[in-house]
């Protein structure tokens, strides 16, 4: 499956990061059964990586380069896109399908 990009706002239609850019989004974190296991909202503070330098599962990299500045999506991650067979212990399972509601703020060459 890979990853399953959801519109839930549109952002401004213009500003898609590339590979090499840093962006900075806002997510939750969520199991298939609506389980929370992070939130960079309850935080206060966005989180930032840079696009296809493999800092994030593949899903958010693949991801989030389809999304555009403003816009809110929610991304399906299949196991191979997210943690696959290792999972991550007390965390989440192995081979679970992971979603995000994320939100792209910003694209950024030079943050």
């Amino acid at each position: 499956m890979g990853v399953d990009v959801e519109t839930i706002s549109p952002g401004d239609g213009q500003t898609y990061p590339k590979t090499g850019q840093t962006v900075v989004v806002h997510y939750t974190g969520t199991l298939t059964n609506g389980q929370k296991f992070d939130s960079s909202r309850d935080r206060g503070a966005p989180f930032k990586f840079i696009i296809g330098k493999g800092e994030v599962i593949k899903g958010w990299d693949q991801g989030v380069a389809q999304m555009c500045v403003g816009q809110r999506a929610r991304l399906t991650c299949s196991p191979d896109f997210a943690y696959g067979s290792r999972g991550h212990p007390g965390i989440y399972p192995f081979l679970c399908r992971l979603i995000k509601d994320i939100k792209l703020k910003i694209v950024n060459l030079y943050l």
